[in-house]
């Protein structure tokens, strides 16, 4: 546990053994007492090797930093293999375009054929009887 933690702790367990102390018999309070100067010694080791242990205010604003060790060189690529990628990726781009063109007129001539052979789209009764008319006159 750090330091300033453990000397929270102690400082709750003096509070508190005061307030039992003051609730308790003759005999009891000299057990406290007791108790007391126990909690104090702890208290006075903690904050002497917490000085010791921890760095000072300056030395913890600026902890010194491992030095770091020596990293490979960044990899690179060549203007070579750069163009080679290039002309990959735009051939790839190409070929999905070209399927693209072709599925698209096989979508669109079904979109024009309908059952009814209209192309318009009627609501209401008779509608159907309407177009049959348009196909007869045309």
């Amino acid at each position: 546990m750090k330091a300033k933690k453990v000397l929270k702790q102690i400082a709750k367990i003096e509070s508190l053994i005061l307030k039992v102390t003051e609730r308790s018999s003759p005999h009891i309070r000299e057990l406290f007492r007791d108790a007391k100067a126990a909690v104090i010694r702890a208290k006075k080791a903690v904050q002497a090797s917490g000085t010791a242990k921890n760095p000072s205010a300056n030395d913890a604003r600026h902890p010194s930093k491992p030095t770091p060790e020596p990293s490979r060189p960044k990899r690179r690529l060549s203007a070579a293999g750069r163009r080679a990628i290039s002309e990959a990726t735009k051939k790839r781009w190409a070929a999905k375009r070209a399927a693209a063109v072709k599925v698209v007129p096989a979508v669109a001539k079904k979109a024009a054929v309908k059952k009814g052979g209209c192309e318009e789209s009627h609501s209401g009764e008779g509608g159907e009887k309407e177009c049959a008319s348009q196909k007869n006159e045309g």
